[in-house]
């Protein structure tokens, strides 16, 4: 699996005088708290009215173990009945995931998306399972830059209905630009280490999320004039717009590749990211990297205008929602290239103080 989760806790000792982190930076504009909750209808994507609208308030403090209806647009990705990777609902039979994830086949026919799920081990009476008619992976990933355009859309034969279990995440338009004083989520069934799933039922976990500020990440991040093409980040990833900004899980966090990372705008959850990969975990905190959603809203746009729903008729007959279990679980094939890590006091004492707010 492309490492995207990792056990975590507080500041410790050694904490206070190492931090070890990886630094992307981006030229993000800031994402405001508007009067009114954007009109998204004219760039084709789902009305804010239904998307991004879960029961309860966006205000969750700490907390590791994610409830029933707290994130209904979260999704699960199997491959050939294995769970490979988180996925997130963005339209009744859209869902959004990254394209490492797919290495192993690009068939429709391999893929199944369950939804309305908690536990992967107890499916409840909301929870569903459903095929996909087309798979449609960036064709730019991983041609560029190191796991760059890593987001896959998929279209479902049939339409999901809304309801409280099940809702889709709204997608940012292009002028939509994440701020480091927005309090940011992820959520997922990821593994605990390198080679160990959760234990049933397989509980969907949440993790808050801290974002380093530009100016920090400018400041601190170094070109490394040994570094190998392909195997270092370089002063040029900075401007990569498609490359997300890196942000710091404070508590135990379980991420699935392709999973949502989420922001709330005036109660209103917006898909930001897309978990892509992270650096192994260095405690007290562990760097993330996120596919920024943002950047591919027309692509996005331009995928759901050219293929209409397909016909229902044509679709494999519907299957019941499975149990799974960390026997039936396997990562994505693709790991991430050696990453220069950086040892910065002054960023963590700006994280210290960040954190103290």
């Amino acid at each position: 699996m492309a490492r995207a989760g990792a056990k975590k806790s507080g500041l410790g000792t050694q904490g206070a005088y190492t931090l070890t982190a990886l630094l992307f930076c981006l030229r993000f504009l800031t994402l405001q708290a508007q009067d009114t909750v954007p009109n998204l209808l004219e760039t084709g994507i789902v009305s804010p009215t239904v998307c991004g609208r879960n029961k309860l308030s966006p205000k969750i403090f700490g907390g590791k173990i994610a409830g029933p209806e707290r994130w209904p647009w979260q999704a699960a990705l199997l491959l050939r009945g294995r769970f490979v990777c988180g996925a997130v609902l963005i339209d009744s039979n859209w869902v959004a995931s990254a394209a490492h994830c797919f290495q192993r086949s690009h068939k429709p026919a391999d893929y199944q998306i369950l939804l309305g799920y908690n536990q992967l081990s107890n499916p409840s009476s909301v929870s569903l399972q459903k095929s996909v008619h087309k798979v449609f992976v960036h064709p730019d990933f991983d041609k560029h830059h190191f796991l760059g355009s890593d987001i896959t859309l998929m279209q479902l034969h049939i339409p999901v209905k809304f309801n409280s279990h099940i809702l889709p995440a709204c997608l940012p338009p292009s002028s939509v630009k994440p701020d480091p004083a927005v309090t940011c989520w992820i959520s997922g069934w990821g593994m605990i280490t390198e080679e160990k799933f959760l234990p049933p039922p397989m509980q969907l976990q949440e993790a808050e999320l801290t974002l380093v500020p530009i100016d920090v990440c400018k400041d601190y991040f170094k070109p490394f004039n040994n570094a190998q093409p392909g195997s270092k980040p370089h002063r040029s990833d900075m401007e990569i717009p498609h490359v997300h900004l890196v942000l710091y899980i404070w508590e135990n966090a379980y991420l699935d590749s392709g999973g949502p990372l989420v922001c709330p705008v005036e109660g209103i959850w917006y898909l930001i990211g897309l978990t892509s990969w992270s650096e192994e975990c260095h405690s007290p905190v562990g760097p993330s990297v996120f596919t920024n959603v943002s950047y591919f809203a027309e692509w996005i746009k331009k995928h759901k205008q050219e293929n209409p729903a397909p016909d229902p008729g044509q679709a494999p007959p519907a299957e019941k929602p499975p149990s799974l279990n960390p026997d039936l679980s396997r990562g994505p094939v693709l790991k991430p290239r050696m990453t220069a890590l950086l040892t910065s006091q002054f960023l963590l004492l700006w994280l210290i103080l960040f954190n103290a707010q």
